[in-house]
């Protein structure tokens, strides 16, 4: 039988926030898409060309990630984008995270509501505007159009506050089954 927890340095990990975690992030980014889909489709158009241009062979980064893994088993990815490896690869960017922030949010009440959103924002920042340039799955941010780091910034943002929202939600239901 699993433990209902481990310990890595001075942490613990609880399982059943880890699960949480995981489900809140993957409604996180549902719910995320759905802005970022939005207001990239009412952007300008000049705009959201000059974003189409400046990515590693057109793809976004979960997708441009998923070729290169691919391509590196001898597999080609039919359409490059979208497929559901890239999907899975987007979806994993965003549960991963989410996961650990559940096993350790706690340690951040002191933030309020803010921390929902503080998540959003490192992940925007780490992420998208690090992790993905240095690995070479996005352009340079001075490349893109502001309207995409914008976009991207919102679209962050929407997706701490939508995982911080689902945990209180699920937890809420927790502590009603408990008595």
């Amino acid at each position: 039988m699993l433990n209902d927890s481990f310990q890595s340095g001075s942490t613990t990990f609880r399982w059943a926030d880890i699960l949480r975690g995981a489900v809140a992030g993957a409604v996180g980014v549902w719910v995320m898409d759905r802005v970022d889909w939005y207001a990239f489709e009412h952007e300008d158009p000049a705009a959201r060309r000059r974003t189409e241009r400046v990515r590693p062979d057109g793809l976004d980064p979960a997708h441009k990630l998923a070729n290169l893994v691919a391509n590196a088993a001898g597999v080609q990815l039919r359409p490059a984008q979208p497929h559901p490896a890239g999907i899975a690869v987007h979806y994993g960017l965003g549960i991963g995270p989410a996961a650990v922030y559940a096993s350790t949010r706690d340690k951040l009440v002191w933030m309020g509501p803010a921390r929902g959103a503080a998540l959003g924002l490192g992940l925007f920042l780490v992420q998208d505007e690090t992790i993905n340039r240095l690995a070479g799955l996005s352009a340079e941010p001075a490349d893109y159009p502001w309207q995409a780091l914008a976009r991207g910034l919102l679209a962050h943002l929407v997706l701490g506050v939508t995982i911080d929202l689902a945990l209180n939600a699920m937890e809420a239901a927790a502590r009603r089954r408990q008595g």
